[in-house]
């Protein structure tokens, strides 16, 4: 019988370790703290979060070449860097597919890409894919804005940039643009999470 019970309580805390190790392994929530990294630029330079010691805060945008939807928003992504870099939340984009997996989506391609375009914000390659995880973005484009908070950056906001990916102009739910004017006016963001909707991340 204690035989058993020693089995049974094993048991119990490997299911209740694979549900914990499954919960950390799913990315961050609201209010949690993000890290942060130093991957690749366009421009082969390195950057990181903290080569931006003025900013308010970022608005981390996991994107790539190839996906419809991700091409659909390029635009709106340029326009939300235009717009809200100057009041303190650049856009950062973050590139996390492999490129072996998603052809068009290798460095040179990104190059192109951003010239083509005139993205006016940096374009980095999450080379060796460590970064998307830790996030726990799972399409592309998926949204994270962070917040400073006593040196601390905080996630604010997780999903969609807004609710009509095919057409901007009837877009009546502007997510991003929404949460960042309510933290650049001091409040906390109301719809702090919505779905994002993409092409998987190809792995």
């Amino acid at each position: 019988m204690k035989t058993f019970k020693t089995i049974l309580a094993i048991a119990v805390i490997v299911i209740a370790s694979a549900f914990t190790l499954k919960s950390t392994s799913e990315g961050y929530k609201i209010g949690d703290t993000a890290t942060d990294f130093k991957l690749k630029n366009i421009d082969n330079k390195l950057v990181s979060l903290a080569n931006y010691p003025k900013a308010k805060g970022f608005v981390v945008i996991f994107t790539c070449n190839h996906c419809p939807y991700s091409i659909a928003y390029e635009d709106r992504i340029i326009a939300l860097d235009k717009k809200y870099k100057a009041l303190g939340y650049p856009v950062i984009a973050i590139n996390p597919n492999n490129p072996e997996i998603s052809k068009g989506d290798d460095f040179v391609s990104m190059q192109k890409r951003a010239k083509e375009k005139g993205f006016t914000f940096p374009y980095l390659f999450d080379e060796g894919q460590k970064i998307f995880p830790q996030y726990g973005a799972t399409r592309t484009p998926h949204v994270f804005i962070l917040n400073k908070e006593n040196k601390a950056l905080k996630v604010a906001y997780i999903g969609a940039i807004d609710n009509n990916f095919s057409d901007a102009k009837a877009a009546n739910e502007k997510y991003v643009e929404n949460a960042l004017d309510e933290l650049l006016a001091g409040k906390k963001v109301t719809l702090n999470s919505t779905k994002a909707i993409g092409c998987s991340i190809k792995k």
